[in-house]
């Protein structure tokens, strides 16, 4: 989908200290070479959700770019961080170690920290008071949480595919007790993120490129293995948060504490988060100035990299785009 006349994206790597000693976090940035000025208005962070990183996901290109590199082309300074123990952050110590020697780490306060360190990282480097938040599955969480408390430094919100109070237990959780980390294959990623879909309509609605591409992308191969032993390790804190939380109807934070414009996404074939969970979050949300609900059809838990993504790009865009009255 890139055309030749694009404009030029300069992109920078870096690694930022967290609030633990010897921790660092991944983060990615993503702009026009001709962008002049950044602002409230049009920076952006991605956070992902509880198994694959940001990395992977905002930033994979598809049919030529992705969501990352399409708001950055329409002008925005788009940010990315790896939570610790996901894509490209430091993991902590722990998950060196055999998962049973510990009990689960980067639970959901840990992760909000490394939301707080990487915005005031942005917000400092750019110069700004407030910057624009987009958070998926567990991410989103992540987001709403930060917000809920950080009303004055985010400028609008974006929650694609919210969890909240459940009372099945998440996709994500095998059962049994509970190590520091997961072991997630390669080999099972593809039904799991088809789950909801109907067989039908699988191949036409994430094709074998493009989920090859995500996993080469994501997974790591054992030395000398082939392609079926790749794997990723992904911390186990959000799943323990899911069991003694969300599954207990424990809610990890009030909506109603969130006072920023608010934008959630969904899609209707979503089985790791279902529209009842998204329903629950909008009517909760009664401090914000304004809030919006998209849905999105023929789309799983991660439409935003299937062949309907452009509506959420439209979408997201959009919102971002809109002047917010004065508040």
């Amino acid at each position: 989908m890139s055309h030749p006349n694009s404009p030029k994206i300069i992109c920078e790597e870096m690694k930022i200290p967290s609030n633990t000693p010897g921790i660092e976090l991944f983060v990615r940035n993503k702009r026009r070479a001709d962008l002049t000025s950044s602002t409230a208005e049009n920076t952006l962070l991605f956070v992902a959700g509880s198994t694959y990183p940001a990395s992977t996901s905002f930033d994979l290109r598809l049919d030529g770019v992705s969501w990352m590199e399409q708001l950055a082309a329409s002008g925005y300074n788009t940010y990315l961080v790896d939570v610790r123990g996901y894509g490209r952050s430091d993991r902590p110590p722990e998950m060196s170690l055999p998962a049973s020697d510990n009990g689960p780490v980067v639970r959901t306060p840990v992760a909000v920290s490394d939301i707080a360190t990487t915005v005031q990282f942005i917000l400092s480097r750019i110069g700004a008071d407030k910057i624009n938040l987009i958070g998926w599955s567990w991410g989103a969480a992540l987001m709403a949480i930060y917000t809920s408390t950080h009303n004055q430094a985010v400028n609008k919100l974006v929650l694609v595919a919210p969890q909240w109070v459940r009372d099945t237990p998440s996709k994500a959780d095998g059962g049994g007790a509970l190590g520091a980390y997961r072991v997630v294959p390669r080999s099972g990623a593809k039904a799991r993120w088809l789950n909801g879909a109907p067989e039908d309509k699988r191949e036409e609605l994430l094709p074998d490129a493009w989920f090859e591409a995500w996993a080469d992308a994501t997974f790591t191969s054992v030395p000398g293995g082939d392609v079926s032993s790749a794997h990723l390790l992904a911390p186990n804190g959000t799943v323990l948060d899911s069991r003694e939380c969300w599954a207990a109807g424990k809610p990890l934070y009030n909506p109603a504490d969130i006072r920023v414009p608010v934008l959630i996404v969904h899609a209707d074939w979503d089985a790791d988060c279902p529209l009842d969970m998204s329903c629950a979050v909008f009517t909760k949300l009664t401090a914000a100035p304004y809030r919006r609900w998209i849905e999105i059809g023929e789309g799983t838990h991660s439409a935003f990299m299937e062949k309907n993504r452009w509506q959420i790009f439209g979408s997201v865009q959009a919102f971002l785009d809109e002047k917010s009255p004065s508040r």
